[in-house]
């Protein structure tokens, strides 16, 4: 017994059907927490896509999807979304009653929470965050999910006043919301959907409606990525009216940009065009004293880029090339790549292949330190649409160059798995 022990304890072999049921008794955690596969009612729950029904629950599930995930649980990373519970959680979102508040524990164990504590969050948060935007998504996740689960979540379960509580909550759904960001990047959709859900609710329950708003903002944008388009157009939506009274321009921007990047993938060019030109009107009088240090990066190349995706998306191509030239922000190394390939995608629906490939090599320059499962997505939708010009000595040329990188290789794979 004390071989097989050694063996689980070095990673050379995991607990079977047998032992893994008993080892988690003993150590009372759930399957999912020790990266096992089995499944027992704990496990189902952690499964399910819920909005949380209380603030300790949603501690006691971001704390569960934390360890799951850094234990590898594949259940878990396999997950698929639910599209109820876009619906639910945005509807409960809406009607919510004013923020309640966790229980607080007691006794000498209790970590005690202050202000301080909650900086030291939001800073280390924010170089994620900078690893997120430069390396992609896979660059840095699992560090981010290690310092969420070891560091943060003992916090959350503290001892603390109300108002260090709700600047704790509304800072640790900011957390959250990045590893949702940074797991969808990595096409962990089902994980980066439950973690947009927690986000929420820790968001609610600190008393941030305008993070909230982002958070279905960025639900949105999942959604519409995955092809569930009225689902997209809602939960942009529902970030408008939900923060109504306390929105700013840009977060209205955002919003109205989600809703068009939706409506243009259903076709609908005459409102996907009216929710862009609310965008750009509410863009244009913001004033970033004004606005939540996060959404600050939201700004006329930001808004560039969503427009040619939306351009792109309605066959305009020359429309689409215009906006997608004027998306570059030089200092966003994962937005300036998807800027480039709906640049090159854009050239190819414009019947000009030479031009697409030529922009397209650009974008894998760009993308060559990138771990973004995205990126390969996007390079293997530009793949697929270079089909028809197979005859074209650019094309071929193009080819040839695109194996010397490394996000071109990757899309072999995804063109297999996607058939």
């Amino acid at each position: 017994m004390k071989r097989r022990i050694a063996s689980w304890e070095n990673g050379h072999s995991t607990p079977d059907d047998f032992y893994g049921p008993l080892l988690c008794e003993a150590v009372n955690v759930t399957a999912a927490e020790l990266g096992l596969n089995h499944r027992t009612d704990q496990d189902t729950t952690l499964l399910n896509a819920a909005y949380p029904a209380s603030p300790d629950d949603a501690i006691a599930t971001v704390d569960r999807l934390w360890r799951a995930d850094l234990n590898g649980h594949e259940p878990l990373l396999q997950a698929e979304p639910s599209e109820h519970a876009w619906n639910e959680a945005s509807l409960r979102w809406l009607v919510a009653p004013e923020p309640s508040f966790p229980s607080q524990r007691t006794g000498d164990d209790a970590v005690r929470v202050g202000l301080a504590d909650v900086s030291v969050i939001k800073s280390t948060s924010d170089l994620f965050a900078q690893l997120d935007d430069r390396f992609g998504g896979d660059h840095a996740r699992q560090s981010v999910i290690q310092y969420l689960s070891r560091d943060v979540a003992p916090l959350l379960s503290g001892t603390y006043t109300e108002p260090v509580g709700r600047a704790l909550f509304s800072t640790v759904a900011e957390s959250t919301l990045l590893a949702g960001w940074m797991s969808y990047d990595a096409c962990r959709h089902g994980l980066a959907q439950r973690y947009f859900l927690q986000a929420l609710r820790l968001a609610q329950d600190g008393n941030d409606r305008r993070l909230a708003g982002s958070i279905l903002s960025a639900m949105s944008h999942q959604a519409t990525f995955l092809g569930q388009f009225t689902h997209a157009a809602t939960l942009a939506r529902a970030a408008l009216m939900g923060i109504s009274g306390v929105a700013t321009p840009t977060l209205r921007a955002q919003f109205h940009a989600m809703e068009a990047r939706a409506l243009a993938r259903t076709g609908d060019r005459r409102a996907c065009e009216a929710a862009l030109t609310e965008a750009a009107r509410a863009l244009e009088s913001r004033n970033n004293d004004d606005e939540p240090e996060w959404i600050t990066y939201f700004d006329e190349a930001e808004l560039a880029a969503e427009a040619a995706h939306c351009f792109r998306d309605v066959r305009s191509a020359r429309q689409a090339v215009a906006h997608a030239e004027n998306a570059m922000s030089g200092s966003h190394v994962r937005s300036d790549f998807f800027a480039t390939m709906v640049l090159a995608d854009a050239h190819l629906h414009a019947d000009d292949p030479e031009e697409a490939c030529r922009v397209a090599l650009d974008a894998l320059d760009l993308g060559e330190q990138l771990k973004s499962a995205r990126c390969v997505a996007y390079l293997a939708e530009f793949r697929r649409h270079l089909g028809k010009f197979q005859t074209s000595p650019a094309v071929r040329e193009f080819q040839e160059q695109a194996r010397e990188h490394r996000l071109w290789a990757a899309t072999m794979t995804e063109i297999t798995q996607s058939r």
